[in-house]
């Protein structure tokens, strides 16, 4: 095989995989274990993509907000199936200023326990529903088997976290955005979507349904 051809998918598809993203000038591997680079092509696409589905979010009535990257242990211990299904990924900050802190400080795998201590704050009576909140920010998980935009330590989404009066508008809600997810999806991503609900063994950690 000469310096220049790829790897065949058929024989070593992450290896071809890998190839093309760093051949095309996408992203690279950094020098934090399973972290990327996102060189300056690769990161105009993601901006592009923001901004397309940044625009349809907010169409649907959502504001952005954002929460901080460390979340303390306490906080995140209140969700307690959230956590234990998380629990492989999580990365903690134990010191800092050259001391140990008196409680850990979990790096954001997902903001559920975050947003929701503070919607707690925010919320005095049904008169402050519906909360319709989007963050868009980045996320640490410590993935076992990293690859390039599919599965990286660190990355880069957005999260959406609405409360509502009842079960039913709670319901509706998701299906909206199910709905703009997948027309996104389809029509401006040409990527084909079958939409419908996850099993148990797919859900999301602590949901009812996903």
């Amino acid at each position: 095989m000469s310096t220049n051809s790829l790897p065949t998918q058929s024989s070593d598809f992450p290896a071809w995989y890998g190839e093309v993203v760093r051949r095309a000038g996408l992203a690279e591997n950094s020098s934090v274990r399973g972290a990327m680079v996102i060189k300056p092509y690769g990161y105009a696409i993601w901006e592009t993509i923001q901004r397309e589905l940044d625009d349809r979010i907010k169409a649907t009535g959502h504001e952005n907000v954002y929460f901080p990257l460390l979340v303390p242990a306490s906080v995140l211990a209140k969700e307690g199936e959230l956590v234990e299904g998380f629990a492989p990924e999580l990365a903690f900050v134990t010191e800092a200023g050259g001391k140990q802190l008196e409680e850990p400080l979990s790096v954001r795998q997902t903001s559920e326990a975050q947003i929701w201590a503070t919607y707690g704050r925010w919320l005095q009576s049904y008169r402050d529903l519906p909360l319709l909140y989007n963050q868009w920010a980045n996320c640490v998980r410590w993935e076992l088997r990293p690859r390039l935009f599919l599965r990286t330590t660190e990355f880069l989404w957005q999260e959406g976290h609405t409360a509502h009066a009842t079960r039913d508008e709670a319901v509706e809600e998701t299906m909206r955005m199910l709905d703009v997810y997948a027309d996104f999806a389809e029509t401006w991503m040409a990527m084909p979507v079958i939409k419908g609900e996850k099993t148990a063994g797919e859900r999301f950690p602590g949901a009812d349904r996903t």
